[in-house]
């Protein structure tokens, strides 16, 4: 997808009042390193490896579960996340142009020649947007929030680790991993 210079120019105005809303509020991910100001691959690997390294350094055992989600940010659900904005505190004025950004898109598929009809997309972040990674990175704030196991994000990467010293240890990592999934 191309995106025009102005529409670009645009898009960095609305994400940094976007992320301001969201600093103010304190509704940032903690646990999210991907497209976060201060923070970067490198950041995420060495917290994750301090933590796992600890419980190893004590004698624990360690499961390690890595996950990457697949279509991530086309799977995003438009109306979930103009509901997620809501209750993060996002200004209603963004919120709106946000809403009015992501509607009105259409695609169709060329296969073996032949074109569909046109579609209205109601999923997905915009790839090659500013704006995209923010909003997926805002849509996946909650998930992992309930875990009680080591949990990391780099985008759409997430780490899950816990010492599984017993057999109940294994059950609470594996009750995190389903939540996850749900």
């Amino acid at each position: 997808m191309v995106i025009s210079v102005v529409c670009k120019v645009l898009e960095k105005i609305l994400k940094e009042k976007v992320v301001k809303d969201i600093e103010v509020n304190g509704k940032w991910d903690k646990i999210q390193h991907g497209f976060t100001k201060g923070r970067s691959c490198q950041t995420n690997l060495i917290s994750f490896f301090e933590k796992v390294t600890d419980f190893l350094d004590k004698g624990n055992a360690v499961d390690l579960i890595y996950l990457d989600f697949s279509k991530a940010f086309d799977t995003v659900p438009h109306g979930e996340l103009l509901v997620k904005l809501d209750k993060m505190g996002i200004n209603r004025k963004i919120e709106r142009w946000i809403g009015n950004w992501l509607k009105g898109r259409l695609q169709r598929v060329l296969l073996k020649g032949e074109l569909s009809s046109w579609r209205e997309v109601t999923s997905g972040v915009p790839q090659g947007s500013v704006l995209g990674p923010i909003l997926f990175n805002l849509f996946i704030t909650d998930l992992g929030t309930k875990s009680g196991s080591v949990l990391i994000k780099f985008v759409d990467d997430i780490k899950l680790g816990d010492i599984v010293n017993l057999e109940k240890d294994r059950d609470t990592l594996q009750e995190d991993l389903d939540d996850l999934v749900n």
